[in-house]
């Protein structure tokens, strides 16, 4: 006679195996469920001019908004010619020319009457289109990729991507075109709200950093970080603004805005993030918004390498490179333009080829921008940028950077000697 025996589980078994299935249940929620995620706008191919204020008059509703959109559009481009070439006055386009570089208008606000149009507008210009006449678009220092990590408080509970914030919403809604720093915005869904949350921003190990920013395409992280306080519900709301760089949260700058109303909250974060982007791009024009070397990963070591024993290294060869005096060698971070691939080597060559230089490699990537090199030179900065400068770079100097561009040579004087500067 055969006995039947019934499959028994222990009891412990049994509850971690229901644990675990809540967990996943838990983690699958905390990725679709609920509402995140605002995918931001994408402005990278145009100029925008905001804030033109129009106020005309016309026989019906229409014919006066076409002709408040006609006089925002002539009004934007002298905005953008002056802004690009230092304030000088541009030359004036018709209205089929500016047709034809217009890629839509924005209507920030607008009141429409009879006979009357009274707005305010803002004009996208087609990048490709409009840099052919502006002249410009190449030589405009553009920083190296950067993970926007926008860490919102409120009520003491910090929030990134775990649920739709109004500071995330504002940073989806900017326009990036304009500006200087080249912005990786997440969008908020699939994993952003288990990976990007606000205990990240705090940690320094640079392990699991190089993850992130190598997954998300960037080379370094900012983080734009608000404190909303509410005086009283439907009250008065205040925000405090403050930017950080980098794994080690360097402190960039911070400001405080305020509004009368909660209904002004949306108009608190969007000029909030105007000038949180004029903070970065500051501390991009002195050369602060550098990345951080230590977020490149280092390329593995080969095992015969690591099997490699002093007994390979001559005595007297150890013995003198221990004598030899490191003092004065000091490292940089030197910006320049790659628009190909070629250019990063020619970049490299450049530098190595001048004195006092012992090592000169590409730290940071960004083919068609602006990539950074790591500069290993034997002499201070302002030495290697005259170096620079002899051999035909424009060269502009910051805090502890180099941005350089190819220039003409000086030319030589009737005698032979250099030209005086």
């Amino acid at each position: 006679m055969i006995a039947l025996r019934r499959f028994s589980v222990p009891v412990p078994f049994v509850l971690l195996f229901a644990l675990a299935l809540g967990v996943a249940a838990m983690l699958r929620a905390q990725i679709e469920g609920g509402e995140r995620g605002v995918p931001p706008i994408d402005s990278s191919s145009s100029f925008e001019v905001s804030g033109i204020d129009v106020d005309v008059y016309a026989a019906n509703p229409n014919g006066a908004r076409l002709e408040g959109w006609r006089q925002a559009q002539r009004k934007g481009w002298d905005a953008l010619w002056g802004r690009t070439h230092g304030g000088e006055k541009g030359p004036q386009l018709s209205d089929s020319a500016l047709d034809g570089i217009v890629a839509g208008v924005v209507v920030e606000d607008e009141q429409i009457g009879p006979h009357r149009y009274i707005a305010r507008l803002g004009v996208l210009f087609d990048r490709a289109r409009a840099g052919t006449i502006l002249g410009t678009s190449e030589n405009m220092l553009r920083s190296a990729p950067m993970l926007i990590i926008p860490v919102q408080f409120s009520g003491g509970v910090p929030q990134a991507f775990e649920t739709r914030t109004e500071w995330q919403k504002a940073w989806a809604r900017f326009r990036t075109g304009n500006s200087p720093v080249d912005y990786v915005r997440p969008t908020g869904t699939g994993p952003d709200s288990l990976i990007l949350t606000p205990s990240q921003t705090w940690r320094t190990g640079r392990t699991w950093w190089r993850l992130l920013i190598d997954g998300y395409g960037a080379a370094d992280v900012l983080v734009p970080q608000v404190q909303i306080e509410r005086q009283w519900p439907g009250g008065p709301v205040i925000g405090r603004f403050q930017a950080f760089h980098g794994p080690d949260r360097q402190l960039l700058g911070g400001f405080v805005l305020r509004v009368d109303s909660a209904d002004g909250l949306p108009k608190l974060m969007d000029e909030g993030v105007k000038r949180m982007d004029a903070l970065f791009t500051r501390a991009l024009q002195e050369g602060r918004l550098t990345p951080d070397p230590s977020l490149i990963a280092e390329p593995a070591v080969p095992e015969e390498d690591l099997e490699a024993t002093d007994d390979t290294i001559p005595e007297e060869t150890a013995a003198v490179e221990s004598d030899t005096p490191t003092a004065g060698v000091t490292s940089f971070n030197v910006q320049f333009d790659t628009p190909d691939v070629g250019s990063v080597s020619a970049g490299e060559a450049a530098l190595r080829g001048i004195p006092g230089v012992r090592s000169a490699q590409t730290a940071s990537l960004a083919l068609g921008g602006v990539s950074v090199m790591r500069v290993t030179y034997e002499g201070e900065l302002a030495d290697l940028a005259a170096a620079l400068q002899a051999r035909g770079w424009q060269v502009q100097q910051g805090a502890g950077t180099l941005r350089i561009r190819r220039g003409a040579a000086p030319a030589p004087s009737p005698s032979g000697t250099a030209a005086p500067k």
